[in-house]
């Protein structure tokens, strides 16, 4: 095969920096599976990989990338065939693993899964990891006692970022009918409304005083941020209720006391998209093929690896609204 293109990230005297460069084959990391690319996309985790210390990325030269849906090439001896359309999202992905933003990509096989019926390439994309950790949280949640049935309130954090866009819209499409959008920009209020967001708070309108547990206003907390935000929003949650923790854009320190747990019964619901079994991911993304299908209504921008580095710019600065995905 001749040399295609990818984005390549490498580390000189100079420092960190990443380009879209000719490589072939024997560049990419091992596996069963050849995959011809169609499309990626752009996830926190990838701008971080691009970055200095980022913490993602531990040897050079690395394509980033940690989503990808494509078309098999090749994948003898197992149970993909040529010419089938499949999706790859997190394991070691753009971190030990050469990744998505690349012509072609080879990773092992129980890392793949078939594309959903109901979901072409593209709109995998518009989901990607962030709307599997979307899928994971809201799933989390009714399994300890959210309900579209019943009149809870529940608090989307992040809700014009990437997976909290998705969460608030897939929480819509479910039937809740009253989704709170946390906002940190004046800005984003408008987006969280056309989103489907019943209400829209602003972070730094939530009281920070040091009491532990306060006045109870939400059954449910979607955290997408982490940090200060999470650790402001514990002590107003209701009685039996939950927080699912899913990010670390505000930071990855939660401050709190024992006593919304020991008192509320408040349960904090780790979620973690990476590592989870092959079962789950099928699951999570047939619901999203399906009942939780918002790929037609998601806030988006499409890009190519020539201009990558905009939307890259733009997640670091805290200035990116919805997804961006990638047409290879």
């Amino acid at each position: 095969m001749e040399k295609f293109e990818a984005l390549v990230v490498n580390e000189t005297e100079q420092g960190i920096g990443f380009g879209v460069e000719k490589v072939t084959l024997d560049d990419l990391s091992s596996g069963e599976v050849l995959i011809q690319v169609n499309y990626s996309s752009v996830n926190y985790k990838d701008m971080l990989a691009v970055q200095a210390k980022g913490g993602v990325i531990r040897n050079y030269p690395m394509i980033p990338g940690i989503d990808l849906s494509g078309t098999v090439v090749e994948a003898k001896g197992t149970r993909f065939s040529e010419g089938e359309e499949v999706l790859v999202t997190g394991f070691e992905m753009g971190m030990t693993h050469t990744g998505g933003f690349s012509q072609y990509a080879r990773v092992p096989s129980e890392w793949v899964i078939p594309l959903p019926k109901g979901l072409n390439l593209k709109e995998a994309m518009i989901f990607g990891t962030a709307g599997l950790t979307a899928a994971l949280s809201i799933a989390a949640l009714e399994s300890n006692g959210m309900n579209s049935a019943l009149e809870q309130k529940i608090v989307v954090t992040g809700s014009t970022g990437g997976v909290g866009s998705l969460a608030l819209q897939m929480l819509v499409k479910a039937g809740y009918k009253n989704v709170i959008a946390l906002v940190r920009k004046e800005r984003q209020i408008e987006v969280a409304k056309k989103l489907g967001a019943s209400e829209v708070i602003l972070s730094e309108s939530i009281d920070d005083s040091p009491r532990p547990v306060k006045k109870q206003q939400y059954h449910f907390v979607l955290d997408t941020v982490g940090g200060e935000v999470a650790s402001k929003l514990i002590p107003y949650i209701y009685y039996d209720g939950a927080m699912s923790l899913c990010g670390n854009a505000g930071g990855i320190k939660l401050t709190t006391t024992v006593l919304p747990f020991i008192l509320r019964g408040v349960k904090l619901l780790g979620i973690d998209s990476v590592n989870i079994s092959g079962e789950k991911r099928i699951e999570m993304w047939n619901k999203m093929a399906s009942v939780w299908n918002i790929a037609d209504q998601a806030v988006f921008q499409e890009t190519d690896l020539d201009n990558l580095s905009d939307t890259i710019d733009a997640l670091k600065q805290g200035n990116h609204l919805g997804r961006s995905i990638v047409k290879i």
